[in-house]
C-alpha cells in the first residue's frame, strides 16, 4: 500500500462514506498537549516493548498486559486465548509485510477488536502505527458514531497520522498522547 496520506482537512473516502480528518488544534501545540498526558499508566506497557520487538511475538502475560491497558473489560475473553495461539498470531502480525493481514490476524484473538489490535501494533511493531481510539478520532474531527471500525478506516487513519506526525515533527507516541489529551480536556 502506498505511504501517501491526505493533508490536514481533506476528504477521505472510507468505504461508501466520505469523512474529513481535521486536527482540532494547531499542530504547533502538539508538544504542549502530549506533555500534559500522564505517562505513569504507560510505563508497564512501554517497559516490555524491547523484549517483544527483539523476540518478534508476544507471550501470554504481555498480551494480557496490552489488552488490560486498552480495555480492562475484555479480560475474561483475553484470558481464554491459548499461549501458543497468541504467540503464532502476534508473530504473524509483527512479521508480515501485508498491512491488512498485519491488522486483521490480531482480530482472531478473543477479546481483541480494532482498537486493541492498534495498541499492539502501536507499541510492538517497528513501523509507526497510531492507536485507533474514540478520543483520537474526535481530536481529528471525527465522531466515533460516524464511522465503522474496519480495515479501510484504520488504514486511512494510519496514513493520515503518519503524515501528521511527520509534518508536526513528533514521534507517533507523542502524537497519540496529544490527540488523546486534547480530547480529554476539550470533548
Amino acid at each position: 500500500m502506498p505511504a501517501v496520506w491526505p493533508p490536514v482537512g481533506v476528504d477521505t473516502k472510507i468505504g461508501n462514506k466520505t469523512m474529513k480528518f481535521k486536527l482540532r488544534f494547531n499542530k504547533k501545540a502538539m508538544h504542549k498537549w502530549a506533555d500534559q498526558y500522564t505517562t505513569d499508566y504507560d510505563s508497564r506497557v512501554e517497559s516490555i516493548v524491547p523484549q517483544i520487538r527483539e523476540r518478534g511475538y508476544l507471550l501470554k502475560p504481555e498480551f494480557e498486559t496490552f489488552c488490560r491497558w486498552k480495555t480492562p473489560r475484555s479480560q475474561k475473553l483475553v484470558a481464554g486465548n491459548p499461549a501458543d495461539y497468541i504467540e503464532a498470531v502476534t508473530k504473524t502480525a509483527l512479521s508480515t509485510p501485508n498491512e491488512r493481514l498485519r491488522l486483521e490476524v490480531l482480530l482472531l484473538l478473543s477479546g481483541v477488536r480494532l482498537p486493541t489490535a492498534s495498541v499492539i501494533l502501536h507499541f510492538c511493531h517497528a513501523e509507526p502505527y497510531p492507536i485507533l481510539d474514540v478520543r483520537a478520532l474526535w481530536s481529528l474531527g471525527v465522531e466515533a458514531s460516524q464511522v465503522t471500525y474496519n480495515f479501510d478506516l484504520w488504514w486511512e487513519y494510519t496514513q493520515y497520522c503518519r503524515g501528521l506526525a511527520k509534518e508536526a515533527n513528533v514521534a507517533m507516541r507523542e502524537l497519540d498522547r496529544a490527540l488523546w489529551q486534547y480530547s480529554k480536556e476539550n470533548q
